[in-house]
């Protein structure tokens, strides 16, 4: 009767009985007359001994002859190990040999140490290695987690065009592109379409990639990149940001539940992520701005802010990492953000806005606002921002047709990995990223 075929991942559950496995020779050691073989199979790695003595002599030296990356069908018993990463180790009996990676084309990412540029132009590889699929694995918890999130909750998904007639957030980070005898561009967020579509259904959301194309080299932009975009008719911005801090909390609930031994595995200090529980601190822009120049005048920061302007990343960086769970800066300047957004009726030159920065120094991963619900009003900010009315007619009919109070955010799919795996730079948060220098692999 032949073994059952398992993952790595799964592996526990056969513990002394004899299963297969398909993967890939990740190392190998060798020590006398033994091997010792490490496999993985995308859900996780896992060490195989090989006793010369315990096997016939073609399995112990087509195993001895393997290189790394090479593609194999193992056969063996489950054995707990506490030592052993994942505290199981697997007594190989057999091992058949699906393609053997060639001496004169070897591997191009050994265990030693690479640069990033070398890295990045073979990301097509580097995503095998154990810290690079956990980070993706984690990512494809968080899409899951929020989609779950939602959908529970009773938000409909909403699909918004990729192609669009206009801009969003502003007309200098479009990407455009020929449509036929027309100029269009790739969105730069689905927003202004889930309005539309909140007012059919109530409670909407979309997930899809967004593009911005910013001249921009930071640790924090892609040029292209991921975003969940929740809509909400009849909601203020109250509203907004607890249903933002309940929906983070969440997130980070589910990555420790399910994700712990990747967020290990990636070196995450999780009891950082254990202190994400809602509420989050929330401060408004004003209280920020004192922050902030208090900071300078304390020598924390080498620039004075000033009210007026829109937070940069050292500004975000200082005020996130001053909190060990998200804050929420809202009521930001309406002259630094969208045209969209509902004036504070306490004070109209603030909007009705709120950003998420995330702790440690991660800055935002949510920006979000109440949206304007006159119709006059919303002409005016058009106009304001020099964008041409015609192209947003159907997105005016929004505020002639029983128009209501609405709000909505975006949390950018990226920034939220780098943050809940700790990572330095948002380019390994993606299989293949897009930067403003790199479009290959």
């Amino acid at each position: 009767m032949p073994s059952p075929v398992t993952t790595i991942s799964e592996i526990g559950k056969y513990e002394g009985q004899s299963v297969t496995i398909r993967g890939w020779l990740y190392n190998l050691r060798e020590s006398g007359k033994l091997l010792f073989p490490q496999f993985r199979d995308g859900t996780g790695v896992i060490q195989g001994v090989i006793a010369k003595n315990a096997v016939p002599a073609e399995i112990f030296d087509s195993v001895k002859a393997l290189t790394q990356e090479s593609s194999v069908i193992v056969d063996g018993k489950v054995r707990a190990d506490k030592r052993a990463p994942g505290g199981y180790e697997l007594d190989v009996s057999n091992v058949q040999v699906i393609q053997r990676v060639s001496e004169n084309d070897s591997y191009p990412i050994s265990l030693k140490e690479h640069g990033v540029d070398f890295l990045m132009e073979h990301r097509h590889l580097w995503v095998r290695t154990p810290r690079q699929a956990a980070i993706l694995r984690v990512r494809a918890e968080i899409i899951k987690a929020a989609r779950d999130f939602l959908d529970e909750r009773g938000f409909v998904l909403t699909d918004p065009p990729i192609l669009t007639p206009a801009a969003c957030e502003g007309t200098t980070t479009l990407f455009p592109v020929d449509y036929f005898d027309e100029q269009a561009f790739l969105t730069q967020s689905g927003q202004l379409y889930i309005e539309a579509t909140a007012m059919a259904l109530g409670k909407v959301y979309s997930f899809g990639p967004t593009f911005r194309a910013e001249k921009s080299k930071t640790r924090r932009h892609l040029t292209e990149f991921w975003m969940v975009e929740p809509e909400v008719a009849f909601a203020t911005l109250d509203d907004l940001m607890e249903l933002a801090e309940t929906f983070i909390s969440f997130l980070v609930k589910r990555c420790l539940e399910k994700r712990r031994a990747d967020l290990q595995i990636i070196g995450r200090d999780v009891s950082k992520l254990e202190k994400v529980q809602a509420p989050f601190p929330r401060i408004s822009y004003d209280e920020a701005v004192k922050m902030l120049q208090e900071a300078h005048t304390k020598g924390a920061l080498e620039t004075n802010f000033e009210w007026g302007g829109d937070l940069g990343s050292p500004d975000e960086t200082y005020i996130s990492s001053q909190f060990d769970k998200p804050v929420m800066v809202h009521r930001y300047p309406a002259k630094v953000k969208a045209f969209y957004m509902e004036p504070d009726p306490q004070r109209a030159e603030l909007a009705l806005c709120v950003d998420v920065l995330a702790p440690e120094g991660y800055g935002e991963i949510i920006g979000g606002s109440q949206r304007t619900a006159s119709y006059d009003l919303l002409v005016q900010r058009i106009h304001e921002h020099g964008l041409p009315e015609e192209a947003f007619k159907w997105y005016l009919d929004l505020r002639k047709y029983g128009s209501v109070p609405h709000s909505g955010f975006g949390m950018g799919i990226e920034r939220v990995v780098a943050w809940i795996c700790g990572l330095e730079h948002v380019r390994e948060t993606i299989p293949f990223p897009r930067m403003l220098y790199r479009l290959y692999p």
